[in-house]
């Protein structure tokens, strides 16, 4: 089973929140999830945005980061080069769907990486983007 995760699920991870729990129970399963150099980009901004909003120090921003590092490095997530048909699927996805679901630039193009990658699963906490992700097929369980 391969699975792709936004940041809403990769953040949940490594800084505590409403999804926190959800997150951990489903990485203790150690499945295959894809993660692109966009996802860790993401990722690192919103850790370190947590500092600035105060949520967290810089300081505890800089161990969240640490700990993401060290999952990358043992493979929690499997990092792949960014799909090269990403960005056109993207495009088709807010042609199709921003209309009627509302979706921004980066929900739409979390799902098209999905879609590139051959992801059967999509992780996410965030409700416009789970909705986009149903409607082209992919599945949001657990």
């Amino acid at each position: 089973m391969i699975i792709y995760a936004d940041t809403s699920f990769q953040i949940s991870a490594y800084i505590v929140d409403l999804h926190s729990s959800t997150a951990v129970n489903r990485l203790a399963e150690r499945p295959r999830i894809y993660m692109t150099p966009f996802s860790r980009s993401e990722v690192a901004n919103a850790i370190y945005r947590q500092a600035f909003i105060g949520r967290l120090s810089r300081d505890e921003s800089s161990k969240a980061w640490q700990s993401f590092e060290s999952d990358c490095a043992v493979g929690v997530w499997e990092t792949l080069a960014f799909p090269d048909g990403a960005w056109e699927t993207c495009a088709g996805l807010a042609r199709q769907y921003a209309p009627t679901l509302g979706v921004r630039t980066l929900d739409s193009l979390h799902v098209a990486c999905a879609l590139e990658l051959k992801a059967e699963r999509f992780w996410t906490f965030d409700e416009r983007q789970a909705r986009l992700a149903e409607a082209v097929g992919l599945d949001t369980r657990a």
